[in-house]
């Protein structure tokens, strides 16, 4: 009988579906770190795991190992080499999140453009005269460039578009396989939609290096906004920094970054107009729930041979 190791606390949706299979044990543990549920891996056969690590070392020792499903879609954290070297399939949980992301980018950019942070600030100080500065602005009207045009980003495409924005996307994958039936236009390059944005919301998945650094930073137009929900590291932060210091970047919206938690004494923590969430874009009650079930329903449908192969991130050996 197959063996589970649910490596982080699972919503009951999960813990429920795994009471109707009998025909697979599970063991689990709920604190987030690799060094947790590293020394019980030797026994499992399958391996449900949230935000923590997977590393070479910890794969080499799940000698019965035969599927890794992630509880989420993103999978920076994972070996996937190491994976591969082995012939271990890793499954995502599919599309259980993207319109709770695309509405938490949305509200970033209202709250940055609204300045929300200091409005809040002004009432709870009795500075009612702030209102006076007239520092808020709108989006209707506005440039926004989506960097990463797939299910989140098209989510937020609609959203903004009922704001009444102008919308346009960077994605170079798919702008080399098709770009999709949409009245959003892409970008040849990301410097042109840099160049163009007033407002930048990132989707795009972490690869090696900052995506939008101190050069990028350059070629935005002065007081533009930048909002992630994606993954820390894809902007360089100390040019994120720099660049809300001479005001090239008027305000920011993240809910990543590079280390998680950032420190106490991280200097974006000082910018009032920077609205800071603690990766919380995906993790509402409903989205829990779906993502509890489907990584646990990839597990029982890899052992029923039934697995969709869509879900499978690596599955070119």
């Amino acid at each position: 009988m197959p063996h589970l190791l649910i490596a982080g606390k699972l919503h009951p949706a999960g813990m429920a579906l795994l009471a109707q299979s009998p025909d697979l044990t599970y063991t689990c543990v709920d604190e987030v770190s690799e060094q947790s549920y590293a020394p019980l891996i030797s026994k499992a056969d399958a391996l449900l795991i949230r935000t923590q690590p997977l590393s070479p070392a910890t794969i080499a020792q799940a000698q019965n190992l035969k599927i890794v499903s992630r509880h989420g879609v993103g999978y920076d954290a994972i070996d996937v080499a190491a994976l591969n070297t082995r012939k271990i399939p890793l499954c995502i949980a599919g599309d259980v999140n993207s319109q709770a992301v695309a509405e938490h980018a949305m509200m970033l950019m209202l709250a940055c453009v609204r300045r929300l942070i200091r409005a809040d600030r002004a009432v709870r100080s009795g500075d009612w005269r702030w209102r006076d500065a007239l520092e808020a602005g709108e989006i209707s009207g506005k440039n926004l460039l989506i960097i990463g045009f797939g299910r989140t980003g098209r989510h937020l495409a609609r959203m903004a578009d009922g704001f009444g924005m102008r919308i346009r996307a960077f994605d170079p994958v798919l702008l080399a396989n098709g770009w999709p039936e949409t009245p959003v236009t892409p970008f040849g390059t990301l410097e042109e939609g840099l160049a163009w944005a007033d407002l930048i919301s990132v989707h795009v998945p972490k690869t090696r290096g900052a995506l939008l650094g101190s050069s990028e930073f350059a070629l935005i137009k002065p007081g533009a906004i930048i909002v992630s929900t994606a993954r820390g590291g894809i902007i360089d932060e100390p040019a994120l920094v720099a660049a809300l210091e001479s005001g090239r970047v008027a305000a920011a919206g993240l809910d990543v970054f590079e280390v998680e938690p950032p420190p106490t004494h991280h200097p974006l923590l000082a910018f009032d107009q920077v609205v800071l969430t603690p990766h919380i874009a995906g993790l509402t009650r409903p989205a829990a729930e779906r993502m509890a079930r489907a990584s646990v329903q990839n597990v029982i449908d890899f052992f029923a041979g039934t697995l969709n192969p869509e879900l499978i991130v690596n599955k070119d050996f």
